[in-house]
């Protein structure tokens, strides 16, 4: 494997890890857990929908970008999960051991 190989594999790799953190996992986890059960489905159906919009986006650019640099393709794509892990750190409540009401209490 050359140098450069190597190199885009890591990428890859940052990719998929910052996604597996960020989009690829949160919004099931703020569906299930944060939402309130009156607005469960309306939420969830555009979490759903922001999710694979995205999933969308990222295959629809791929060729493009990948044509301009294989690794710098990879950059882009975890620049933007890593943007989301932080607004994610930042912004999502904690739900460990708090009820329902706690948790819509945060949101005030």
């Amino acid at each position: 494997m050359s140098c450069s190989q190597n190199t885009n594999l890591t990428f890859v790799q940052a990719c998929v890890i910052t996604y597996s953190f960020g989009m690829g996992a949160i919004p099931w986890v703020i569906m299930s857990e944060i939402l309130p059960v009156s607005i469960k489905s309306l939420a969830g159906s555009f979490a759903t929908l922001a999710n694979w919009l995205t999933s969308f986006g990222m295959t629809m650019t791929a060729n493009l970008l990948l044509s301009w640099s294989a690794g710098g393709t990879f950059v882009c794509y975890m620049l933007v999960s890593a943007f989301t892990l932080v607004f994610i750190i930042l912004w999502v409540p904690e739900t460990k051991g708090r009820t329902l009401e706690e948790i819509q209490w945060s949101f005030r």
